[in-house]
């Protein structure tokens, strides 16, 4: 489950926080699930039920590549997002709420946050995978099995 598309309706409207935790709290009742993001919103509710978090730990550098690549391409491309929304150059590159500026300001922050969020006893029981490059995040890919097909 892409957490994105349980958060963002039409016009990028953020759901509703009680309608955002009973999308999430429906989409993990099924046996077996696989979650995509990280809302501090949902994630109490995520976490309690994971057995696994893998943090792709990745350095600056790294994701503010991957974010500006991402988000130069999805805006020529004119790729649709969640609920039919696009990304516009204005608002992805030069309004205080883009993503990119998202990123930058607030990557010391979650790391920090993240480290001591898995320390917390609430959270022991869930096995942590910290990748620190995508070379690290391909090995350890490729030790898991495919158990479904996608």
């Amino acid at each position: 489950m892409e957490l994105d598309a349980l958060h963002w309706g039409p016009d990028w409207t953020p759901a509703p926080r009680d309608l955002f935790r009973e999308r999430v709290a429906q989409a993990l009742s099924g046996e077996a699930w696989t979650v995509d993001g990280n809302y501090s919103a949902v994630r109490d509710i995520i976490w309690k039920q994971a057995d696994t978090v893998v943090w792709l730990d990745y350095s600056l550098a790294v994701v503010m590549g991957r974010v500006i690549w991402r988000t130069i391409r999805r805006t020529a491309w004119r790729e649709e997002l969640w609920s039919g929304n696009r990304e516009r150059f204005r608002t992805s590159f030069l309004d205080r709420d883009s993503i990119i500026w998202w990123a930058l300001s607030t990557y010391r922050r979650r790391k920090r946050e993240y480290s001591a969020l898995l320390a917390r006893p609430e959270y022991s029981h869930l096995r942590v995978v910290r990748l620190a490059s995508p070379g690290a995040a391909d090995r350890w890919l490729d030790t898991v099995p495919a158990v479904y097909e996608l």
